[in-house]
């Protein structure tokens, strides 16, 4: 005799329901994710490409696969959108070039391993959010800019440090003050990524030259080729 016909109660059917449910809204939650991560990529390469102006969003939907109602449902319009395009962009920066460098206890090792990493992440279609909506926004009162002005200012402050650092144990030789040389690193970094005509490997290479440049830091050692015996 079933439980319900016992006038007992299916214990095992409350149990699945509340899993059910849960398993549900996870689902949606992996699909809405999903769709938001498709977006703020495409909506990327739009800016990298034709900057915030010239934006498109149903352009940008249907790049990413979907309709305009759905970037709408997850962004309230194009400045909420370039906002979240812009952050996410500073955290995978952060993740793949800015945590690694700073995990380095060498301040040299870490600028080093920053050029070389900012390359290789500028590679990508994306990279050029930060750089085109600087140009655009270039001294605007605009949600935009100052979030931009935020991510630049961290930035730069980090590399005025690391070379503060470098500075006190005379890794790096004496120069400019800190912060202009903090930004000439920046700049030198940016200009060579952005030039359409570098590309890999020789990119990686020249940025560290770069950076070791404004720094005042000899060129480093070269690699000696590994031949086939």
């Amino acid at each position: 005799m079933s439980p319900e016909a016992d006038g007992g109660t299916d214990h095992g059917a409350e149990t699945r329901r509340p899993t059910q449910r849960a398993a549900g809204r996870r689902t949606q939650a992996d699909r809405r994710a999903r769709t938001r991560s498709a977006l703020l990529e495409a909506a990327a390469r739009g800016l990298s490409r034709h900057g915030y102006a010239n934006l498109v969003l149903e352009r940008v939907a249907a790049e990413a696969g979907y309709t305009r109602g759905a970037l709408y449902h997850q962004f309230a319009g194009k400045e909420e959108l370039a906002l979240a395009v812009v952050r996410w962009v500073d955290e995978t920066w952060a993740a793949e070039v800015g945590d690694p460098a700073a995990a380095e206890a060498d301040p040299v090792a870490g600028l080093m391993l920053m050029a070389r990493g900012h390359a290789v992440y500028c590679r990508r279609d994306v990279a050029g959010v930060i750089r085109v909506l600087a140009i655009e926004f270039a001294g605007r009162d605009h949600p935009v800019a100052r979030e931009l002005g935020r991510i630049l200012g961290k930035l730069t402050g980090d590399v005025e440090r690391r070379i503060a650092e470098g500075r006190r144990s005379g890794a790096i030789p004496p120069g400019p003050p800190a912060a202009d040389t903090a930004r000439a690193c920046l700049g030198a970094m940016e200009g060579l990524v952005s030039h359409d005509l570098i590309g890999p490997p020789h990119d990686v290479e020249l940025a560290e030259r770069a950076v070791r440049g404004v720094l005042g830091l000899p060129p480093a050692a070269p690699c000696t080729p590994v031949t086939a015996r």
